[in-house]
């Protein structure tokens, strides 16, 4: 017998739809990439200052239910009707979860929460809800972890994120200048900006990488550089950085590295010390900040779901509680739309001295 050297360690292989086939299943409409278009102008603008509205990226800290997440979704709708000229509201649509050790990974690698791993059947749902998404009118955000996946459902965001464990990788620094949406990069989990700042100028230039195609083929990619990388600040380890001193301090860093003095601050991880009742004081600080006049902050995220807390998966989704978090644990609806009304409060009170 030939002595083997490749795939010592594979016990199965299945394949997967190509990316065109599940596109074509389950496509986008002009309606609905027109929506994601103009959410995506709206962002852009909010970024570079020429939109006064804060970005507010709110919604469970990952979507294992599509039921819960879609109620979430038409009552999040409910909310941007009313205070729309004052935030431009996100969902937080995550279907993939980094883990530092082991854990469920995600609605697309485990989307029966059984540890079957039909990432087929993810990815499929992955682009049912963020279409649904689009239809009731709301923007989706999503956290770009897997080199492969995206081709599935990245065109359906309005905005991603290059979280704080893969903002050092140069593969994802090189996929975010590919990806269509405006891209958020986290500081890193010491509580460093230095590697986002780092990332968000190499994503901006061109690059040329492998990566499959929209038929699943092998193929090389040439991006032009995507210029709508910024900051967001997540705390780190060691304490939060959401205060006006850290705030004034890395936008002083983006500057100095020549990018505008704008960012993002997420209200929960580092910044509530893993703690999610601390997110609602933590958008107050941030609220203040902005009510007081400063422009340095021009977005915020909240994990926030339809039940406070969190659960464990014991048997699958047999005896999960509808709308609870299954990963880290939330604020609930009514804690989230009492923040939403803070900081809308407080865009209008910045306005209301600016024009004084």
């Amino acid at each position: 017998m030939p002595t083997q050297i490749s795939d010592i360690h594979i016990a199965q292989a299945d394949p997967l739809p190509e990316p065109r086939l599940l596109r074509d299943e389950l496509p986008a409409g002009e309606a609905e990439a027109e929506f994601i278009a103009a959410s995506r102008a709206a962002t852009r603008n909010i970024l570079g200052g020429l939109d006064d509205r804060l970005l507010v990226v709110v919604g469970p800290c990952s979507i294992h239910e599509p039921e819960s997440a879609l109620e979430y979704a038409a009552r999040l709708r409910q909310v941007a009707d009313r205070l729309g000229e004052s935030l431009l509201l996100v969902m937080r649509v995550y279907f993939e979860k980094p883990r530092t050790r082991m854990g469920w990974k995600g609605l697309i690698y485990d989307p029966g929460l059984d540890g079957q791993g039909d990432i087929g059947e993810g990815l499929r749902h992955a682009r049912r809800i963020l279409l649904e998404c689009a239809r009731l009118g709301v923007p989706a955000a999503s956290e770009i972890l897997d080199l492969v996946t995206p081709q599935y459902y990245a065109e359906l965001l309005t905005w991603g994120a290059i979280g704080a464990r893969t903002v050092e990788s140069p593969l994802h620094r090189q996929m975010a200048s590919a990806l269509s949406a405006p891209v958020g990069f986290k500081n890193a989990t010491n509580g460093s900006v230095g590697a986002a700042i780092d990332a968000i100028h190499v994503a901006a230039q061109p690059h040329r990488f492998p990566t499959i195609s929209l038929e699943g083929r092998a193929m090389v990619i040439t991006t032009t550089g995507n210029p709508d990388g910024h900051l967001v600040l997540r705390g780190a380890s060691d304490g939060p950085n959401y205060d006006a001193a850290s705030v004034k301090r890395a936008t002083e860093a983006l500057e100095k590295s020549g990018l505008p003095p704008r960012l993002v601050i997420d209200c929960s991880h580092g910044n509530s010390n893993k703690d999610y009742s601390r997110q609602p004081a933590v958008a107050a600080d941030i609220a203040q900040q902005v009510a007081s006049g400063s422009t340095r902050i021009c977005g915020l995220m909240i994990e926030s779901h339809l039940v406070e807390g969190r659960q464990d998966i014991v048997e699958g989704r047999k005896g999960l509680r509808y709308g609870q978090s299954v990963t880290d644990a939330c604020i609930g609806w009514e804690a989230t739309v009492a923040v939403l009304e803070q900081l809308a409060a407080a865009v209008n009170q910045r306005r209301a001295g600016a024009s004084a």
